[in-house]
């Protein structure tokens, strides 16, 4: 029998949809992919290794153009649709949460999601939008002057190596916190860790959050006690 001290806590509680999970898989693959060609087409020691640039430049181009395409189907998805809120709205606690990381203090509190993963989606969704449309520019050389040709490259270049070390940073956060990897990976997290991590989160009745009876006794890829 459990302890009753233990049982809210170890509860699983939902966060993420398969839906929302999806979107987040066929995004990250995409840009990771234009990361991945970008460095074979400007390093020339990863140029020579790879070879095929004309094939190199095409996955590049098209994975570039199909990487707003997940989240456009997503949307199709009220509860992608409500993180999306949730994602645009600063709230007082969030302040205090960029205050608490400025001065390394551990009292920090949170919604669903905390302002840093907040700035990571607003920064990381316009860095797409300008890196799409500076990409444009460069792909259809008809579209614009020469002049403006010239600043998209030198935008669109700089730009790139900008989102290579902010995505990299994220995927450095993500190792560090294995309940968040399998809140994105299998859609439920311990209680305990949304209670401590993200105090403010109130889920809602359609999240799932009616109790024991909706669910499951355990994690998805947690062994069973014996």
């Amino acid at each position: 029998m459990p302890r009753p001290a233990d049982t809210d806590a170890d509860r699983p509680l939902p966060r993420f949809t398969r839906a929302e999970r999806w979107v987040h898989r066929c995004t990250a693959t995409l840009m990771l992919t234009c990361i991945a060609t970008a460095a074979c087409l400007y390093l020339p020691q990863l140029a020579e290794l790879v070879g095929r640039r004309r094939l190199v430049e095409t996955v590049h181009e098209w994975s570039g153009l199909a990487l707003p395409v997940p989240l456009l189907l997503g949307l199709g998805s009220r509860a992608l649709r409500r993180d999306l809120g949730r994602l645009n709205r600063f709230a007082p606690y969030d302040r205090e949460w960029l205050k608490a990381a400025l001065w390394r203090s551990y009292r920090r509190s949170a919604g669903k999601f905390n302002a840093g993963q907040k700035l990571w989606a607003s920064w990381i969704a316009g860095a797409t939008l300008v890196m799409l449309g500076t990409g444009l520019l460069m792909w259809f050389t008809g579209l614009a002057p020469l002049g403006w040709r010239t600043g998209a490259t030198f935008v669109h270049d700089w730009l790139a190596l900008a989102v290579g070390v902010v995505v990299g940073g994220h995927l450095w956060m993500a190792l560090r916190d294995p309940q968040a990897r399998r809140g994105m990976r299998t859609g439920w997290v311990e209680r305990g860790w949304a209670v401590r991590e993200h105090p403010q989160w109130e889920p809602t009745e359609e999240e799932g959050d009616l109790g024991p009876a909706r669910a499951p006794a355990q994690l998805p890829d947690q062994p069973r006690a014996r």
